[in-house]
């Protein structure tokens, strides 16, 4: 019983050289919400100056690291020793998935290979992250996100300050996963969407647009009549879209047509 009710197990795999330590507590909070951080790894030249900051991290969270000198300037050593682990756990069959931490696209292919063999991939890594490898993770979750989440109080409530996207900017894929599921009446409830965004965009996040919750953001975009009910869940639908502007001048420019007068017509009056 005892395993059953057990979370997924994952395997956490952190890039040193392509990661802030600043973002790791936001990290293992976001993914203590889908599975248990089962191993924690990190890889990483730690006796180059540029990754002392990392050295009370690792204590503080338990992770494990791994030294990977440079020995050749532009040879990564710490990408080949990652992708070496990561397949040899990924063949022990120990894990239901991995977390990939880097912005690094060199991972898109290593994200592809898991997926293949039935794991869940999640990846984390900054906005600048080439979408090759955001789109090859099951979720990818931009860590500016979450070192908003570890160091800001925004209350679940309204949009934060720290918005990477404005709202407007979610609408055109909300219509879309809308459009997906609609209904004869156009109402779709809010949790079927949210289960449909992850599969149209890996990196779809409500954070990424100053809110918390997807249902405020749904409000803040503010193109959506919402139906909740006492006691039922969420529904939306999309409003009708004005016509244009530009449609409205040009029915206004058409001349009307004038009768003819009787001198016009060429005929005399009697």
């Amino acid at each position: 019983m005892a395993a059953e009710n057990r979370l997924p197990r994952f395997a956490i795999l952190i890039d040193a050289d392509n990661t802030s330590p600043r973002v790791v507590q936001g990290l293992f909070e976001e993914i203590a919400k889908f599975g248990e951080a089962s191993v924690r790894r990190i890889y990483g030249d730690f006796s180059s100056p540029r990754l002392k900051s990392w050295a009370e991290i690792l204590q503080q969270y338990a992770i494990d690291p791994f030294q990977q000198f440079a020995y050749t300037s532009g040879k990564n050593a710490s990408d080949i020793a990652l992708v070496i682990d990561a397949m040899d756990l990924l063949h022990s069959g120990r894990f239901d998935g991995f977390c990939l931490v880097s912005s690094d696209s060199d991972f898109t292919r290593l994200a592809s290979r898991m997926r293949e063999q039935g794991a869940d991939v999640y990846g984390f890594g900054e906005q600048k992250t080439p979408e090759s490898f955001r789109q090859a993770c099951r979720r990818f979750i931009y860590t500016e996100n979450l070192l908003a989440d570890a160091q800001s109080a925004t209350p679940e409530m309204g949009a934060s300050a720290k918005a990477l996207e404005p709202p407007s900017a979610a609408i055109a894929i909300l219509n879309k996963a809308v459009a997906q599921i609609e209904t004869e009446d156009g109402w779709v409830g809010l949790g079927a969407v949210g289960q449909r965004l992850p599969n149209i965009a890996s990196d779809f996040d409500p954070r990424t647009y100053g809110y918390r919750k997807l249902s405020d953001l749904v409000r803040g975009t503010g193109v959506f009549d919402i139906d909740q009910s006492e006691g039922r869940f969420m529904r939306i639908k999309a409003r009708p879209t004005a016509p244009s502007a530009s449609s409205v001048k040009t029915r206004s420019r058409t001349p009307r047509r004038r009768p003819q007068s009787a001198k016009q017509s060429g005929s005399s009056p009697s």
